[in-house]
C-alpha cells in the first residue's frame, strides 16, 4: 500500500491508523499546488479531487477520502479493534465522531490556512471551531478516548485536526479534558512513529 500525503495535513490521520495497525506501507509526499507527487508523477491521474490521502492499494486501486481510508485500514485488522463492528450501534457511533470532526471541525478550519478568505469569515469560523472544541471537551469528560477507554480511528482524526490550534492560534489550554486528551494520543509510539515521519517532531 501507499499513502499519499502531506505533512500535518489530515492525511496525518491515516498515517497514524497504519502505525497502529503495524501494516507495511510507503507514503509519498505530495505537493498539493503543482499536484505533483515526490516523485513527479501526476497525482491527479492518482486522485483527480487533487487533494490528500489517497491510499494506492496493492491491486493498484485507490480509496480517497480520511474517513473511508481509516474505516477500511481498520476492518483490514479486526483484532486491533481500532473500530467496533460493522453494523452495530458502536459502528455508528463512530461514524458519527468521523462526520463530526470531518463536517464541523476539519472544513472549519480550511478559511483559516487561506490567505485570500475575509477576516470576518475567519472569525465567524475560528468563533465555530472554539464552540466545537468545547463540546468534544465536554464528551470527553470521564473517557480516555472518543468511544471510551479504547483508542479508535476517530481519535486519529480529532488528534490530527485539533493539533492544527496550534498553527492558528487558537488556545485549548482551558479545555483541560482536551489538552489531556491530545497529550495521551500524542504519548502513543503509533502517533509518534507517524509525526516523526512527517518530520513534526
Amino acid at each position: 500500500m501507499k499513502l499519499f500525503i502531506k505533512p500535518g495535513a489530515c492525511s496525518l490521520s491515516p498515517h497514524i491508523v497504519l502505525e497502529e495497525l503495524g501494516l507495511k506501507y510507503d507514503t509519498e509526499v505530495v505537493d498539493l499546488k503543482d499536484k505533483k507527487t515526490a516523485s513527479g508523477g501526476d497525482y491527479l491521474a492518482i486522485n483527480p479531487k487533487g487533494y490528500v490521502p489517497a491510499l494506492q492499494l496493492d491491486d493498484g486501486s485507490v480509496l480517497t477520502e480520511g474517513p473511508a481510508i481509516v474505516q477500511y485500514l481498520a476492518d483490514s485488522q479486526p483484532g486491533k479493534k481500532l473500530a467496533p463492528a460493522n453494523g452495530t450501534v458502536e459502528r455508528y457511533r463512530l461514524q458519527g465522531w468521523l462526520t463530526f470532526i470531518g463536517t464541523e471541525l476539519h472544513k472549519t478550519f480550511s478559511p483559516l490556512f487561506n490567505p485570500a478568505a475575509p477576516q470576518e469569515w475567519k472569525d465567524f469560523c475560528r468563533a465555530n471551531i472554539e464552540r466545537r472544541l468545547k463540546y468534544v471537551n465536554e464528551q470527553l469528560a470521564g473517557r480516555d478516548y472518543l468511544m471510551g477507554q479504547d483508542f479508535s480511528v476517530a481519535d486519529a482524526y480529532l488528534f490530527t485536526v485539533t493539533n492544527w490550534t496550534k498553527r492558528v492560534a487558537i488556545d485549548i489550554s482551558g479545555l483541560p479534558n482536551l489538552t489531556a486528551y491530545m497529550a495521551r494520543v500524542a504519548a502513543r509510539p503509533g502517533v509518534q512513529a507517524a509525526m516523526k515521519a512527517e518530520g513534526l517532531v
